[in-house]
C-alpha cells in the first residue's frame, strides 16, 4: 500500500533545522493552505489548514537556506498519523485554550515556487491581507499574522 499527499501553500514561519545523532539534516516548518468558496447561503467561507513539515538531508538544507515565512511552496510527502488516534496529532497547550490538531508531514519532494525576492514583498504586504482580518491562526504562530 502506498499513500502520498501534495500540498501547496504559504510557509508559516522561517524554517528551523536541526541535524540527527549520525548527521543527517532535518528542516521542520509549516505550511498553511487556504481554501475559500460560497456557501449555499451566499455566505463566503473561508478555511486554512496547517501542515507541519520535515525534510531530510541535502533538499532540508536547501529548504532551511532558501525558504522563509510567506514564501510559496509546493510539497509532495506522506502523513505521518498520530499512533493512538490514526489521525493528525492533537494536544491541549499550557495556557489552556482549547486542544489544536496539525497533521504532520514528511516530505518526498520540495519545490520552490516563489523566488526569495517575492517572500520579502508578501511579508510586508501581509499587515493588510484579507486572511489576517479573519484571525486565522496557525499551530506554530499563535501571536503571528498569516504570511499572505
Amino acid at each position: 500500500m502506498y499513500h502520498s499527499i501534495t500540498i501547496v501553500g504559504n510557509v508559516g514561519r522561517d524554517p528551523e533545522m536541526r541535524y540527527l545523532p549520525n548527521g543527517t539534516a532535518v528542516t521542520s516548518f509549516s505550511i498553511a493552505s487556504n481554501h475559500q468558496y460560497t456557501s449555499n447561503t451566499g455566505e463566503t467561507i473561508k478555511q486554512v489548514v496547517w501542515f507541519r513539515v520535515s525534510v531530510f538531508g541535502k533538499q532540508g538544507e536547501s529548504c532551511n537556506q532558501y525558504l522563509s515565512k510567506g514564501s510559496k511552496v509546493l510539497v509532495e510527502g506522506r502523513l505521518n498519523p498520530d499512533p493512538q488516534s490514526g489521525g493528525p496529532r492533537v494536544w491541549i497547550p499550557k495556557d489552556g485554550s482549547p486542544p489544536r490538531a496539525s497533521f504532520e508531514v514528511t516530505a518526498n519532494v520540495v519545490r520552490f515556487l516563489s523566488t526569495k525576492s517575492d517572500s520579502n514583498q508578501e511579508q510586508g504586504s501581509a499587515r493588510s491581507s484579507e486572511f489576517d482580518s479573519a484571525g486565522f491562526i496557525g499551530p506554530d504562530d499563535e501571536d503571528d499574522n498569516l504570511p499572505f
